[in-house]
């Protein structure tokens, strides 16, 4: 009973420890800092293993890992399968998890941090006006231009040339109010912008509360060369500052890579960490490895140790045959590799260690893929692959030691050119088949948001480029367009794929194309990448289209408008020339580039709409329509056009078949009742401001519209209580809190609103509304110069802003300045000829006059 309830892996994880030899000191090192407490300066909070590729890092660290363990530690790991700050820390709950500690408020962060980054994403796609009145062109163009300025684009070095640097500072400062009005939460606009600050507390919580139920956690962080980049900074303040909370002082953190610690960075938390450098094995640790396995004969020692040069995997690879005989031991051209499979008698495991070179990545069914046998055999051949040395044990897959992988690609690549590509090929199949199976019932946008879809699509590319299929690259080159339109991270390993396939097949076109597309995305982001693709590669029209149109949407959620329209008028000049080319698919359904058509049109009246040209948006958008009628978002957006032009029947007729075709899409119901306000029909528009509010209770465009209706309803509890919960939600939303400023002054407390002005002007300078707003509140306190100078602020920012006239007389007046008050009141009327207010300002001064 006791034997059946050990599993496979442990069993193998036991039989890898027992022979384990070499880094006796480094290993005695790591296991005594666990009997010294935190308190004891000899304790040292941090491990950096370095060291070149090959002489086994990774070995070392899962060592280490299982001494923390058998010291009651839980543990982690976390290597480059992560690309990013909230992966790692996916990687983190999951493995602790799993060990009993819960952290249920991270994972549903994380949760939402992916939710909320696509919602942003988005949101790029849909344009809002702010309010009557609002923000100018030029401010609009620096809270866009704050997508760069917070860094949520990487890459933005390109676009120097594009965006002022003065808009990106100031930009950076506003963006949340942009987001804002689309997101639910101010947690989920910094969850898309700075998912560290919102995920990093909470994950710092649930450590110290998991710390409480054992002795010790041990973070590990694997081939740090390639992690490093996103996680050092973050690790540094998180071991050393407090600003997201305090680590557990009996959290231990090892970092294994091959470059060491950056001094500049680390230099001063020296004596709290152990820096662990490794070279190859002295020839005493490689005899010593050697003799544990029995190989003990002296030719044959001799023999490992000029093959391997002293590296540890490869002195483990040929160690594990037990070789008693060295066997043409004078061939200078055998490499540890090809001796690792000659000494292996069974051709079975022979032929199969070869085969699962060829997959990057491994488990039982990829495997079966690879290797020609039956299910019998396929179990206990994967056993004892998954025990070789240079496998490394992922958990739920394998990969080969890079040095041990490329040697056996090498070898069967130029020893069976033909044999090579037919295996790739029977791979790609596998692998493709794979694909279409699970895409079944999956439109293509929800395929390429699908995780496990995009590894299936990567891996069958993968293996026809190695195929050499000729048209793989035309095809993965349309996919790497694909990828950017998704997000960042896909775009990358679109471009790592051709790189990891051109330098496996010795590719040079391949190879060339990584390069290209992996230094574009680094230095100037997708935009700068997709420029490279369009001027570089023979891609046909259709495909000409699409890589536009995403670029030409990459560029706009940078802020680069202009840049952008002219991108999509290219995609929209060449779809539509290439569409009265091209016949109508069977059944009359629309030609094959007209779909990537219609993007470009919508696209260009989503730029169209940002740069306040609406009649040409809704020209865009009319095409588009007549391309796919069905669209909801289309015909909800040109109705807010035309809400925003006073086209009020259009509006009203696009809001309406945009509810039709998706009664769940909150912004239409919000739009129309937008609609409903200006027309004066408050209970209609209540009742759609009602029901987007049911659907998204946290959308605060839809409360700060509802909040005109109270108002206009008389109902000042209600109106501030709408404005309260969105403020509560977005508080650096400029729009939102002056609204609030403002029911707070018409309710008397004209203190707290002008606390609300003030945060406002913070937020934008150029607010014109909020310095008049503050202006009223001045003057409602006495302050009438004060009040003065704030409508001045005003009135230079909208020299024809009725209402701060109006005020500016009546403070004029109330200072006695009654040719000012008079020059005041007469330009009110001037501009507003049927404003009843105006008028009446202007009696009342004229009688102050007399």
């Amino acid at each position: 009973m006791t034997r059946a309830r050990v599993s496979m892996q442990e069993l193998i994880a036991q039989r890898r420890r027992a022979g384990f030899v070499g880094r006796g000191g480094e290993r005695a090192a790591f296991r005594t800092n666990f009997d010294l407490p935190p308190e004891d300066e000899r304790h040292r909070f941090l491990f950096h293993v370095h060291g070149n590729a090959g002489v086994g890092k990774t070995f070392l660290v899962r060592e280490l890992e299982q001494l923390a363990r058998e010291k009651g530690a839980l543990t982690a790991y976390v290597d480059e399968s992560v690309d990013s700050l909230p992966e790692a820390m996916a990687a983190i709950s999951r493995q602790l998890g799993s060990q009993g500690a819960r952290f249920k408020e991270l994972e549903r962060l994380l949760a939402a941090h992916r939710e909320r980054r696509h919602e942003a994403e988005a949101a790029a796609l849909a344009t809002l006006d702010t309010e009557d009145g609002g923000p100018s062109a030029g401010s609009l163009a620096v809270a866009r231009a704050g997508l760069v300025g917070l860094g949520m684009v990487p890459g933005v070095g390109a676009f120097a040339g594009v965006l002022d640097a003065g808009q990106l500072a100031q930009g950076a400062d506003r963006l949340r109010a942009g987001l804002s009005a689309r997101l639910r939460t101010q947690e989920d606009v910094q969850l898309v912008l700075h998912p560290e600050r919102v995920l990093t507390p909470v994950l710092l919580r649930e450590l110290t509360d998991a710390a409480a139920t054992a002795p010790w956690i041990v973070l590990f962080f694997d081939t740090y060369e390639r992690t490093g980049p996103f996680l050092d900074g973050w690790l540094h303040e998180t071991m050393t500052g407090d600003r997201h909370g305090t680590l557990p002082a009996t959290v231990v953190v090892v970092t294994a890579g091959q470059r060491p610690f950056d001094t500049a960075r680390w230099g001063a938390f020296a004596d709290f960490m152990t820096d662990v450098p490794l070279g190859p094995f002295t020839e005493a640790e490689a005899r010593g490895l050697l003799a544990a396995k029995g190989v003990v004969a002296e030719p044959v020692v001799e023999e490992v140790l000029r093959l391997t040069g002293g590296l540890p995997v490869l002195v483990s690879t040929l160690a594990e045959q037990r070789p008693t005989d060295p066997d043409d031991i004078g061939d200078p051209s055998a490499t540890a590799v090809e001796r690792f499979l000659r000494w292996e008698q069974d051709p079975v495991r022979r032929s199969a260690a070869l085969a699962c070179a060829l997959p990057r990545q491994l488990d039982l069914d990829v495997f079966r893929a690879a290797v020609d046998c039956d299910d019998r055999e396929a179990d206990a051949l994967f056993a004892w692959l998954r025990a070789l040395p240079f496998v490394v044990d992922r958990g739920d897959r394998l990969r080969y030691h890079d040095l041990v992988r490329e040697a056996m690609l090498r070898m069967q690549r130029s020893r069976s050119p033909r044999g090579w590509a037919e295996q790739h090929r029977c791979l790609a199949r596998k692998f493709g088949a794979w694909r279409a199976e699970y895409e079944t019932g999956r439109e293509e946008f929800d395929r390429w948001a699908d995780e496990r879809w995009r590894e299936l699509r990567l891996a069958e590319s993968y293996h026809l480029l190695c195929a050499q299929d000729p048209d793989a690259l035309p095809d993965v080159l349309r996919d790497f367009t694909d990828a950017c339109g998704t997000d960042d991270a896909t775009a990358a390993r679109w471009a790592r794929v051709l790189l990891d396939a051109g330098r496996d097949g010795d590719t040079q076109p391949v190879s060339r194309w990584g390069s290209e597309l992996s230094r574009t995305l680094t230095e100037g982001g997708v935009p700068t990448a997709l420029a490279r693709l369009l001027s570089h590669a023979d891609l046909d029209e259709p495909a000409q289209v699409q890589t536009r149109v995403v670029r030409a949407t990459a560029l706009r959620r940078l802020g680069a408008l202009e840049e952008a329209l002219r991108e999509y008028d290219l995609a929209v000049d060449l779809g539509e020339a290439l569409g009265e080319e091209t016949p109508s698919a069977p059944g009359g359904g629309p030609a094959a580039p007209l779909p990537d058509l219609a993007r470009a049109h919508r696209g260009r009246a989503y730029v169209r709409g940002e740069l306040h040209d609406y009649e040409a948006a809704i020209d865009d958008l009319d095409r588009a329509l007549a391309l796919e009628p069905g669209s909801p978002s289309a015909h909800s957006v040109r109705g807010e056009f035309h809400r925003a032009l006073r086209h009020d029947d259009a509006a009203l007729r696009d809001l309406d078949r945009g509810i039709a075709l998706d009664p769940a899409h909150h912004f239409a119901w919000a739009s129309r009742g937008a609609l409903h306000l200006t027309r004066g029909d408050l209970r209609a528009a209540r009742a759609d401001l009602d029901r987007s509010l049911e659907l998204n209770p946290d959308y605060v465009w839809a409360l700060v519209r509802r909040a005109r209706v109270w108002r206009g309803l008389g109902d000042s509890a209600r109106r501030l209580a709408d404005l309260d919960r969105a403020v509560a939600l977005q508080p650096d939303w400029p729009w939102g809190r002056c609204e609030r400023g403002d029911a707070l002054r018409n309710a008397g407390r004209v203190e707290e609103a002008l606390r609300d002005y003030d945060h406002v002007l913070a937020l934008d300078p150029d607010y014109a509304s909020a310095h008049a707003s503050r202006g009223a509140a001045l003057a409602a306190l006495g302050r009438h110069e004060e009040a003065v100078t704030a409508l001045d602020s005003a009135l230079r920012l909208n020299p024809a802003y009725t209402w701060a006239l109006c005020r500016r007389a009546e403070s004029h007046l109330a200072l006695g300045s009654v040719d000012l008050a008079l020059t005041d009141a007469d330009r009110a009327c001037e501009l507003s000829p049927d404003d009843e207010h105006a008028r009446a300002v202007r009696d009342r001064v004229r009688r102050g006059a007399g």
